[in-house]
């Protein structure tokens, strides 16, 4: 959507919202005086510090800094584009969005070089389905996937389709939409010969997933032969592409974050067919890495939506492994972890077509274990207690992994526990505790930073009274389109020492001049650069008393002409320094004086 939408739309939109509403369907919201506080979708943290004004219509996050408003929040949360966060919010509050032509300069679009990428996935997966439900081509794909119990409403929920087992199809089909050789390349939908200006289907003969992003919107794809093959891999999976990194797409995050918005919990699989066939069985929080281990990327995702994970990895070897490696990597990043285990070597899948969906849904994903539970479960698996090697081994992993990871009373819990299974006494296993803990602490301990020279508590208080003034500045300036006009043109000089603070007073002007006096929401919808817009909330949410405001701005300015003439002192003294150095005694003097002089104006 690269259209621009009426500012009087926009405005409309705007006042007919509640901040408050929108973002409490992403962040559970508590009031607390007269704003409302939530953890931060952001980044993590333990201690709500995520504040949403009712009065300003704006959200400010004390601990990473995020702030904005509606749109923004949208923008930054869902990776969307101005307009399309206006259209989303529009839609909420029932009021249709019309488009005018041309593109809106003031506001960018996101990603729009990636767009088309997007919208040749989007057109080959309403391709493929329609070959598997409506041509006769694809009805042995059909076939094939009813007879493994995928009934019409899941093929259409998971928009499920059926490639072609020929070489150019939907090349040819995309060409003639208008997409370039270098498009199909780049997309990974078609592979392009080498040093020959011709291209063909990446996917041919195969059962189409789709992959989709936080949007819902296709990216990638997954194909699965029919049958079994020694020729072919099973699966064939879209490579990486400027939409499409695997290594931080969760599957069916699209479909499932309003789920796990309810439930606070998040159920993670190993793979996209384990959520399809758990969707069946009415688990709806459910997501799946690609075919990767988990990554930061993913935690990073996940730590946006819920805090409590169940992971349900497959029954065999190398699914206890992975589900080890994830819990730990989640238990280490603060998550609430726990672990539903299948019996046997069974996946999902096989598990609730053995057992049916409601025994999945209250027996294995209902009754899942704690992570230390399951941790002993894993050190426990393929050892005889008979042996001394296995016993020392299993408390030694077991007590590596309480160590730093435990409250007292469940590090209490699981050493009385040891002791019945192994025969020890609890004092021998507290005291080997002990000692695993203290070796953990040595080598967890960071390394001595090197040592930096502390900034004197006088240029401390400074650097603190620049910023304290640059921010109350420039929240008069963007609350009072008049002041930002008299400054603008009374001051000589730029007023704003910093980078920052100049580079906005700069983009501020131009918004004036460009828009009139509009208020604090529209500049802040211009900006895209996250740092600049956590200076223009700061200075937003700065308390600043309008009766004073002439006082106040008067007292800034003066404070940072002040801040410029010490530095200008600085400069010169230095200088001064760089002639006696020369034997330059004229030149040293004459800046000595020039010190003075500026050191009387200061008084």
């Amino acid at each position: 959507m690269s259209g621009r939408i009426p500012e009087e739309t926009v405005e409309q939109v705007r006042t007919s919202t509640d901040i408050v509403d929108v973002i409490g369907e992403y962040v559970q919201l508590t009031k607390k005086g007269r704003n409302w506080f939530g953890l931060c979708p952001f980044h993590g943290e333990s201690t709500p510090s995520f504040s949403v004004t009712s009065d300003k219509q704006i959200f400010h996050c004390f601990g990473c800094g995020a702030g904005g408003n509606v749109f923004t929040f949208l923008m930054d949360l869902e990776n969307l584009s101005f307009q399309e966060a206006v259209v989303k919010v529009g839609a909420r509050a029932g009021i249709e969005i019309e488009t005018a032509g041309g593109q809106d300069a003031g506001r960018p679009a996101r990603n729009q070089p990636n767009s088309r990428l997007v919208e040749m996935h989007e057109y080959a997966a309403e391709l493929y389905q329609h070959i598997l439900l409506n041509a006769e081509q694809g009805e042995e794909a059909l076939t094939y996937l009813e007879k493994r119990g995928f009934t019409r409403e899941m093929i259409e929920k998971y928009r499920i389709g059926w490639a072609l087992p020929e070489w150019h199809h939907l090349t040819r089909m995309l060409q003639r939409k208008g997409y370039t050789l270098d498009e199909l390349a780049e997309s990974g939908l078609a592979i392009r010969k080498e040093g020959e200006e011709a291209a063909f289907d990446r996917f041919r003969g195969r059962v189409m997933f789709p992959l989709m992003d936080e949007n819902g919107k296709v990216i990638a794809f997954s194909g699965r032969i029919l049958g079994t093959s020694k020729e072919e891999a099973k699966y064939l999976n879209s490579p990486e592409s400027p939409i499409f990194k695997k290594s931080e797409v969760l599957y069916n995050i699209h479909r499932a974050k309003s789920a796990i918005r309810k439930t606070r919990r998040i159920v993670l699989f190993e793979g996209f067919m384990d959520v399809i066939a758990a969707g069946t069985a009415g688990v709806e929080n459910a997501v799946a890495t690609m075919g990767t281990s988990l990554t930061a990327s993913h935690i990073r995702e996940m730590k946006r939506f819920a805090r409590d994970v169940t992971i349900c990895f497959d029954g065999d070897n190398a699914g206890w492994e992975a589900a080890k490696k994830a819990s730990v990597l989640l238990n280490d990043e603060q998550f609430n972890v726990e672990v539903a285990v299948l019996p046997g070597e069974l996946d999902p899948d096989d598990y609730i077509r053995e057992h049916g969906e409601e025994t999945f849904r209250t027996q294995i994903i209902g009754k899942p274990h704690a992570f230390l539970a399951f941790i002993m479960m894993h050190a426990r698996r393929h050892k005889n207690f008979q042996y001394e090697n296995d016993l020392l081994q299993y408390i030694h992993e077991v007590l590596k992994l309480l160590s730093g990871r435990s409250s007292p009373i469940e590090r209490d819990l699981y050493i009385k526990q040891l002791a019945q299974e192994t025969g020890l006494s609890e004092d021998a296993i507290l005291q080997q505790y002990r000692k695993t803990e203290t070796r953990s602490s040595r080598r967890e301990a960071p390394p001595s930073p090197e040592v930096q020279p502390k900034r004197k508590p006088q240029q401390q208080k400074e650097g603190n009274s620049l910023s304290r003034a640059e921010r109350l500045l420039f929240a008069h300036l963007l609350a009072d389109g008049i002041a930002m006009e008299r400054i603008s043109s009374e001051e000589q000089s730029m007023p704003f020492i910093s980078e920052e603070y100049q580079t906005l007073f700069v983009l501020l002007s131009g918004f004036h001049e460009e828009n009139g006096q509009s208020g604090f929401h529209q500049f802040l919808e211009t900006l895209e650069d996250p740092d600049l817009r956590k200076l223009v909330m700061e200075a937003a949410m700065a308390e600043n008393d309008p009766e004073y405001a002439e006082a106040e701005l008067t007292d800034c300015l003066r404070h940072l002409q002040k801040h410029r003439i010490k530095l200008e002192i600085q400069q010169k003294m230095q200088q001064s320094k760089e002639a006696e150095k020369q034997h330059d005694i004229t030149k040293a003097l004459l800046l000595a004086q020039e010190v003075i002089a500026l050191r009387k104006s200061l008084t």
